[in-house]
């Protein structure tokens, strides 16, 4: 699939929206987690080396289609600022004339902020009339915001659909990595799966199972997998060993995952091994994460709970490439239609 890209763009002095993801837990009032902010910096960069007047988009959290102030960017506007490290003005509204004013406003190098997306209801609902005002103040469209290309909403695909829309740099890496350990893994290949959610796990290593060596499955999913005696194909390692009430994988469990990993060229990991938030249940992830981490392999790990371990282990940039897709990688990589993705094709 060819996809449309930000660099052939015309964007000099173009008022461009720029689609990030700034869905982040925050605690006590500040962002805990940078990564994904992070993500869109390259794209906004480039956006104001251009002299474009740039606007981020993004949703946060659940506010069902109106205004609660509880998920206001209002709230973490100076934390955003200072990860991007560029001059950020809040716009309490992302459609209207408010917007348009403070955009004809806008002074070079500054860029805004527009309010949670998710506080009309037409965004989740991709309603056309939305997707209009969102697009009405803006010239072109740019989505960098990977973590959301599995859903079909105004600020993703609906706008795209009305304004000359292009890919960033960050959804660009993300194809390129995400198509390799899907399409061309070097062998032997080792997919490693945790976490929760039986059904939304199966398709993936369903797909692995085509073309990779190994598949490791921890985390509550095994259990449910065992439990729900599901029967999968000799590539799938199974836990052969528990820790408490089926916690953590056991030690047995985790010498064999590390015979699989030590050999491996490629390796791709989707979610915790245990129940990792209890220190006394993360000694299987953080065993594997070592065996990974020393393996020398390509690797490619993905997901909230993912990030978070390689966070706290300060082994972020031990890592081929670190996807900001949780639900989208899992859907890129087990095939399914990214409407996101489709949006911007050439």
């Amino acid at each position: 699939m060819k996809i449309k890209k930000i660099q052939n763009a015309e964007l000099k002095d173009k008022k461009v929206m720029l689609r990030a993801d700034f869905n982040v837990a925050i605690e006590g009032g500040k962002v805990k987690e940078e990564f994904k902010i992070k993500a869109c910096k390259e794209s906004l960069i480039y956006l104001l080396s251009q002299n474009a007047k740039v606007a981020l988009v993004s949703h946060l959290g659940r506010p069902d289609g109106k205004v609660n102030l509880e998920f206001s960017f209002g709230k973490i506007v100076e934390d955003i600022e200072r990860i991007l490290d560029v001059k950020i003005k809040f716009v309490p509204d992302c459609v209207g004339e408010e917007v348009k004013k403070e955009l004809d406003g806008l002074q070079d190098g500054g860029v805004l902020l527009l309010e949670n997306v998710r506080f009309y209801e037409g965004e989740e609902k991709n309603d056309g009339e939305f997707s209009k005002k969102l697009a009405e103040n803006f010239d072109v469209f740019i989505n960098d915001a990977f973590s959301v290309c599995h859903r079909d909403q105004s600020s993703v695909t609906g706008v795209a659909k009305i304004l000359p829309s292009f890919s960033g740099f960050g959804i660009q890496k993300e194809i390129e990595n995400l198509d390799k350990v899907k399409n061309d893994p070097e062998k032997p290949a080792v997919a490693i799966i945790g976490g929760a959610k039986i059904e939304t796990k199966l398709p993936l290593i369903n797909n692995f199972e085509k073309n990779y060596d190994n598949i490791l499955v921890g985390g509550k999913i095994a259990n449910e997998a065992i439990d729900q005696k599901i029967i999968f194909g000799e590539k799938v390692m199974l836990p052969i060993d528990f820790v408490d009430d089926r916690f953590d994988i056991g030690p047995e469990t985790i010498d064999n995952f590390k015979i699989a990993i030590a050999n491996a060229k490629t390796i791709v990991w989707n979610g915790p091994l245990g129940k990792f938030e209890e220190s006394k249940y993360a000694i299987g992830t953080e065993e594997i994460l070592d065996a990974v981490l020393n393996s020398g392999a390509y690797t490619l790990m993905g997901g909230g709970e993912s990030v978070e371990i390689l966070e706290k282990k300060n082994a972020m940039d031990r890592i081929s490439f670190v996807s900001t897709g949780g639900g989208a990688m899992l859907e890129y990589l087990s095939g399914n239609k990214m409407p996101g993705i489709e949006a911007l094709e050439e």
